[in-house]
């Protein structure tokens, strides 16, 4: 068993070869269903468990999304499930983020004290409120004496697809499964930008705390959130990788991604994304949302007590 316990010289950590794929198949099976890649419960295992701390874990945790989503990705486009236009709109918001988090996580935040109780406190209000919007989803299929009303309840809808949308100055709408959705897109473009700025900083992408945000506050259907949520993660991530491996960093600051630990992370992370792709469809809307809550919770809850 010896030959498995691997030395990876660029973060310095010691481990199992099959740790690494296990860990995060498990993970990303459950909460990909949300549209979230997991990224953000890697943080706290590479540093609690495999004890790296160093910049270089932020840049570790993009090499992870990058090989993990791209399956997941594609499987959302191949049934019609990927909201384009609410990718536009994360994708022009974030990736000017992207560099001011580095900037910020180099120079202000290189010991990750200093910066995850503050990402523990947004993921701790976005899981509050997704366990909440659960809670009213409930209440509006029952009529007032407590019996279910079948009229009320919300259709699990497996075969839905995104039909129509754009992009406006004002509003982005989107048509999910006949139904038109929409939002404000400044105060979204706005809230991507300062999502950049952390997911550029921690290394969390931006699934995270944008698919959260999109199903309790906009409203808008998890299954249609799911795949752009997603998709924007991975191109924010290819972009956070490239600028932590290039860019000059200077002083004893290792901000290098170990890609080959990050390869392994991501490995487990495709076969999960895509197990959860394929859960999404069967799973009830109302479970996709309390697992998701529940999950964001508790690493909320583990950033502030533990750090």
């Amino acid at each position: 068993m010896d030959v498995l316990f691997h030395h990876f010289p660029v973060s310095g950590v010691e481990t199992w070869l099959w740790l690494p794929p296990l860990v995060m198949f498990l993970v990303s099976s459950i909460v990909s269903m949300g549209g979230v890649s997991g990224a953000f419960v890697l943080i706290p295992f590479q540093i609690s468990y495999l004890g790296y701390t160093s910049p270089g874990v932020s840049a570790t945790n993009f090499v992870y999304n990058i090989v993990s989503i791209p399956v997941g990705v594609w499987h959302y486009i191949r049934e019609g499930r990927m909201a384009w236009p609410l990718f536009g709109v994360l994708m022009i918001g974030t990736l000017p983020g992207i560099f001011l988090g580095y900037l910020v996580r180099i120079s202000c935040l290189s010991k990750p004290e200093h910066f995850i109780p503050f990402v523990g406190g947004v993921l701790a209000f976005l899981g509050v409120r997704t366990l909440w919007s659960v809670r009213r989803d409930l209440e509006k299929r029952r009529n007032p004496d407590g019996t279910e009303d079948p009229g009320n309840v919300l259709p699990q809808d497996p075969g839905g697809r995104v039909t129509g949308g754009r992009i406006g100055f004002r509003r982005t709408t989107l048509v999910y499964a006949g139904q038109l959705h929409d939002f404000k897109t400044v105060p979204v473009l706005v809230l991507s930008f300062l999502v950049g700025v952390v997911g550029g900083a921690y290394g969390i992408g931006g699934g995270a705390i944008l698919a959260p945000f999109c199903v309790s506050v906009l409203n808008l259907p998890v299954r249609a959130v799911a795949g752009a949520a997603l998709f924007s993660t991975w191109v924010t991530s290819v972009v956070a990788a490239l600028v932590y491996a290039l860019v000059p960093h200077g002083g004893a600051v290792n901000a290098s991604p170990d890609w080959l630990l990050g390869g392994l992370f991501g490995l487990g992370g495709m076969a999960g994304i895509y197990v959860g792709a394929r859960l999404q469809k069967v799973v009830p809307t109302a479970v996709i949302k309390a697992i998701l809550g529940l999950v964001i919770t508790a690493i909320a809850l583990r950033y502030l007590v533990e750090l």
